[in-house]
């Protein structure tokens, strides 16, 4: 039995569980449909030319954890943003750990997904945005048939979190392979404010596979700083998931921090759906050895008078392999915007590889719209005349690295994180920089 015949077996398994009178039963039976008819993407399709999932969808996964296993906040500290406050959702194998979360109902409502899908208080919300912003993407779809808990975050209009809030998910081997699918949701209301850090960590070596998917709807003035850190073990993949709808005036800026993993794709979708909105997309990747990760973004104009700002870095050794497919779409109504993409890679291997794709599509006559993208080595000349300042060959192009980096780590908002993010760039290049930001 392959995987896509063992995800429909269980599927029915699920369902029966659920019960035909849960509110996303007709939801559900019509996403596993799209998986079924579409099965899981592959390289003939153009979205997915340059990352395939073959090595990764070979294993036996476990759908459903068998068992709860417990995890003391001392083994996993470090992966949390410790030094400072925070709200924090943490789930185990899937299953939510109320000992190493806190979560708040105090005027915003920082808790779970299962929740809101099942409360009667929460039903206007779910009703109002659950799937309205995600596509219908094979994987997409799989998550929305499986769907079940996951983080559930409501900005109350007009209010601003009093701190970050750290979604974080940790497998830890109890099953030979396991496949998680956590779905979030997160609405900030009008004028209302967020900073939230997202993690998938793996405390095990045995195989696991994140399909995971995320809405974020910002209304008129909202103003959302999300950061997804991405430092996982070899034998962990992920498929990330993230579609934002933008209302008037808002801003959403998503940093993406990718150093680690198997494989790791992101698929990044905004849609700008009102005046005067600014997204603001910035990525660094540092990898080596076999691992692959795949950025693919798009940024749909709608409205006239909107900006969007892409800055993706990459730094890749050995045998790793790139992939930054980007678009920006205009459409005919979104006159006088201003996009900028930016795609800038340093292949430190002969064997390492970058495919890169900036894509603008314009039906708009007044618009401000650029892209670039540069592969290269690092600096020669600059690489000299450090050496001849007396700095050591492995730290000189540690510095060169750490700088080409640094215009992308120069816009996150939370110290803390900045700080973390630095020793983390520090460590993948392999040299103690003697300094934080």
């Amino acid at each position: 039995m392959n995987l896509k015949e063992k995800l429909q077996s269980s599927f029915l398994a699920f369902e029966d569980h659920q019960g035909a009178d849960s509110p996303l039963h007709d939801l559900r039976q019509e996403a596993m449909k799209s998986f079924e008819d579409q099965g899981f993407p592959s390289k003939k399709e153009e979205a997915w030319k340059y990352t395939s999932l073959k090595p990764i969808l070979k294993e036996a996964y476990s759908i459903f954890p068998s068992r709860e296993n417990a995890i003391e906040f001392k083994d996993v500290k470090k992966y949390f943003l410790h030094d400072i406050d925070t709200y924090k959702i943490v789930f185990i194998d899937g299953v939510y750990s109320s000992f190493l979360s806190e979560t708040t109902h105090d005027t915003i409502d920082v808790c779970l997904m299962s929740s809101a899908l099942n409360k009667p208080k929460y039903r206007s919300i779910i009703e109002a945005y659950y799937n309205k912003a995600a596509n219908k993407s094979s994987l997409t779809s799989l998550n929305t048939a499986f769907a079940k808990e996951g983080a559930y975050i409501k900005i109350t209009k007009n209010k601003e979190a009093d701190k970050p809030i750290e979604v974080i998910y940790f497998s830890t081997g109890n099953e030979a392979a396991t496949l998680l699918q956590p779905r979030n949701l997160i609405v900030v209301e009008e004028n209302a404010h967020v900073q939230i850090i997202e993690r998938h960590q793996s405390l095990t070596d045995n195989p696991v596979l994140t399909n995971s998917v995320t809405e974020i709807f910002a209304e008129k003035r909202a103003y959302i700083d999300y950061y997804k850190i991405q430092n996982d073990r070899i034998t962990s993949s992920l498929i990330d998931n993230t579609y934002i709808s933008q209302e008037r005036e808002s801003i959403c800026s998503i940093h993406t921090f990718s150093f680690g993993g198997k494989i790791v794709r992101n698929n990044l979708k905004f849609v700008q759906r009102g005046e005067y909105c600014d997204s603001i997309l910035n990525g660094i990747t540092i990898i080596k050895g076999k691992q692959h990760v795949d950025h693919n973004t798009l940024v749909h104009h709608i409205a006239e008078n909107c900006e969007s700002h892409q800055d993706y870095k990459g730094i890749f050794d050995d045998s790793s392999t790139g992939v930054f497919n980007g678009k920006v779409y205009v459409e005919k109504e979104a006159q006088k915007l201003d996009a900028f993409q930016k795609n800038n890679n340093i292949l430190m291997s002969n064997k390492a590889t970058i495919n890169a794709k900036p894509q603008l599509e314009i039906f708009a006559d007044d618009v401000k719209c650029s892209h670039g993208c540069t592969i290269g080595q690092l600096d020669e000349e600059a690489l000299f005349y450090l050496r001849s300042r007396g700095i050591g060959e492995k730290e000189a192009r540690a510095l060169l690295m750490y700088a080409f980096a640094n215009t992308v780590l120069e816009s996150v908002k939370i110290p803390e994180l900045k700080e973390r993010i630095n020793k983390l760039i520090a460590t993948k290049i392999g040299v103690n920089l003697g300094f934080n930001v």
